[in-house]
C-alpha cells in the first residue's frame, strides 16, 4: 500500500472512526495529563496523524499555537467541524505528512504523535522529518501500539489478509525495544516511557524523547 491508498482508506473511514468511542477513557485522560505536564504557554507544538481532531482540542488551549495534521482530508474535515463549534484561537488544522511539514523549514518546540508511528510507510524516514521539524532540545510524544508484541495470528495473517483486501491500512510492525532503538537511532534522547493502560496489557508506551 501506498500513502495515497491510505489516505483513500482513512477518507472511507472517518465517519466511522469519529463515531466510535475511545476504549480506555481513564488511560486516555492519563496521557492528556502527562503531555500537559510538557507544554509551555509560549510553545508551538505540531500533531502529526490527528484523526479528527479530539487530541488537538484537549490540548491546543495550554500553548500559543497548535497545528494539527493527518492525511485524510476527511479526517481534517470532520475536525474542522468540530472546531467552528468549539473555537480555539491558537488551533489549526491542515492535510499534511510529517514529511511536507519538514519541507517547510518551520521548526517547533513539540511534536505529537499519537497512535501514529506504526501506521505511517517508513518510520525512520518519518523520525528524521520529526528531527527536522523539531527545535533544538525541542521533545517529541509518542503512544503507538507496537503491533510486534501482539498475538501472532493478527500480524502475521490477519493483518495483512485485510490490507490485502482494502480493509486496513500499511501497519508497521514493531516491538517496544525495536521502538526505542528507532527513536535512539535518530538521535534522540528518551526521558521518560510509561504505561497508561487502567486495564489488561497496553501495547502502547507513552513516550517523551528530546531532540539534542
Amino acid at each position: 500500500m501506498t500513502a495515497a491508498s491510505d489516505a483513500r482508506f482513512w477518507d472511507k473511514t472517518a465517519r466511522r472512526y469519529a463515531a466510535s468511542a475511545i476504549s480506555d477513557m481513564p488511560g486516555y485522560e492519563r496521557t492528556l495529563e502527562r503531555t500537559r505536564s510538557f507544554l509551555e504557554p509560549g510553545h508551538q507544538v505540531l500533531e502529526l496523524g490527528c484523526g479528527t481532531g479530539t487530541t488537538a482540542l484537549h490540548l491546543a488551549g495550554a500553548v500559543a499555537a497548535y497545528t494539527a495534521t493527518d492525511i485524510s482530508a476527511q479526517m481534517i474535515a470532520i475536525a474542522e467541524d468540530k472546531l467552528r463549534r468549539d473555537p480555539i484561537a491558537s488551533l489549526n488544522f491542515r492535510v499534511a505528512t510529517a514529511e511536507e511539514m519538514a519541507s517547510k523549514g518551520r521548526q517547533f518546540d513539540v511534536v505529537l504523535g499519537f497512535n501514529y508511528l506504526h501506521l505511517v510507510q517508513d518510520p525512520k524516514s518519518t523520525l528524521r522529518a520529526i528531527d527536522r521539524l523539531l527545535k533544538p532540545h525541542g521533545l517529541f510524544i509518542s503512544k503507538t501500539p507496537c503491533v510486534g508484541e501482539m498475538n501472532l495470528l493478527i500480524r502475521r495473517f490477519l493483518l495483512p489478509a485485510m490490507r490485502a483486501v482494502g480493509k486496513a491500512p500499511h501497519v508497521s510492525v514493531f516491538n517496544a525495544r525495536q521502538l526505542m532503538e528507532l527513536i535512539a537511532d535518530e538521535g534522540f534522547t528518551v526521558l521518560a516511557k510509561e504505561n497508561h493502560a487502567s486495564k489488561g496489557r497496553d501495547f502502547r508506551p507513552f513516550v517523551v524523547a528530546s531532540k539534542p
